[in-house]
């Protein structure tokens, strides 16, 4: 038997940084998102006789003849977290990939993170609703492998479409927003997504962005409340279909991320923000933390053809997505080809 799942990425407009516990269980966090048609994608198979783990985008594999033999080491610790939370009895060849680039700050970790535990899960005959597997999928990140970061990615992947999520240390309470499958389209019309080429990896950020506030950084202090603030004026423009409010609201999330650490805006997103603001775009932000990844812009669908020639100008690679309603998604086959 083999069992295969996928789990959608995400687009963050608004709240990014505010879903995290250091504030989220002390302020109360607000996130708005959009789950992307970017997708990770991870195959079980069951029946070997070794546990055999292999991540085909980033060329990373290991084999080991029991789960007692491995060790967190900065290979496949995802892969290998997931089975310690959920064992399975004998061997298993977990092979996983992602749609996007290394470091693309859409939520991929988050997305495998879902998809692991989800197939394991079906190969373990268990039964998990979406928000409990959102919320393990946090669990075994920041529980398990003791990394910093917060919930939105887990959710989103795990519930798909477009969401507000508030996030507190009472819960979480999540709101599918009225966003009809017309306005989605046409919201990817008014959408580039530039992948600047530098990878997305933001713990060293995380730590000092975390440090400040708890020191009661005031700038620090007064973006995170600021970036928690525009959630719900993006909540509002995405079930209007104002994009150009939209695009208000994402650049002045992008200017309260910058106040946060020097390292979020990077050389490379300073320069495609020059150039698709030359070539008319309406407002733009980083995915994610910041600091390398992709950067999200908004402009007129009559002006797209320039804004991506002024992004690819810069180096930058267009990610062709749409948005998808649909959350993580499990499948059985009885057969399937093992990875040699």
């Amino acid at each position: 038997m083999s069992v295969r799942t996928k789990a959608p990425m995400r687009i963050d407009f608004a709240g990014g940084w505010t879903d995290t516990p250091q504030y989220a269980d002390r302020v109360g966090g607000v996130v708005v998102n959009g789950a992307i048609s970017l997708h990770v994608r991870v195959d079980f198979l069951l029946g070997d006789r070794r546990i055999r783990l292999r991540a085909e985008d980033l060329g990373e594999r290991a084999s080991f003849a029991s789960s007692g033999s491995m060790k967190y080491d900065g290979n496949l610790d995802l892969h290998k977290a997931a089975l310690n939370m959920f064992p399975v009895t004998g061997g298993i060849e977990i092979l996983s990939r992602s749609d996007a680039p290394s470091g693309s700050g859409l939520g991929a970790s988050g997305a495998l993170d879902v998809a692991l535990l989800a197939g394991l899960a079906r190969c373990r005959q268990e039964d998990y609703s979406a928000e409990e597997l959102a919320e393990l999928g946090f669990e075994l990140e920041t529980r398990e492998l003791q990394l910093l970061g917060g919930r939105q990615d887990q959710y989103a992947a795990a519930l798909g479409g477009f969401h507000q999520f508030a996030f507190s240390a009472d819960g979480i309470e999540a709101r599918r927003l009225q966003v009809d499958a017309e306005a989605a389209r046409d919201l990817a019309d008014h959408l580039v997504l530039a992948y600047t080429g530098h990878s997305h990896f933001s713990s060293a950020t995380h730590q000092r962005v975390w440090s400040a506030f708890e020191s009661g950084d005031q700038v620090v202090t007064e973006a995170l409340h600021a970036i928690r603030e525009l959630a719900p004026s993006a909540k509002s423009a995405l079930e209007a279909g104002n994009w150009r409010d939209l695009a208000k609201v994402v650049s002045e999330n992008w200017g309260q991320q910058q106040r946060l650490d020097a390292t979020i805006a990077t050389e490379s997103t300073r320069r495609i923000e020059r150039a698709v603001v030359a070539a008319g775009a309406w407002g733009l932000k980083a995915t994610g933390a910041g600091a390398g990844g992709c950067v999200t812009i908004l402009c007129p669908p009559t002006g797209r053809v320039e804004v991506v020639r002024a992004a690819e100008a810069t180096g930058a690679t267009i990610l062709d997505v749409e948005f998808v309603p649909e959350g993580v998604e499990v499948r059985e086959e009885e057969d399937a080809l093992r990875s040699e």
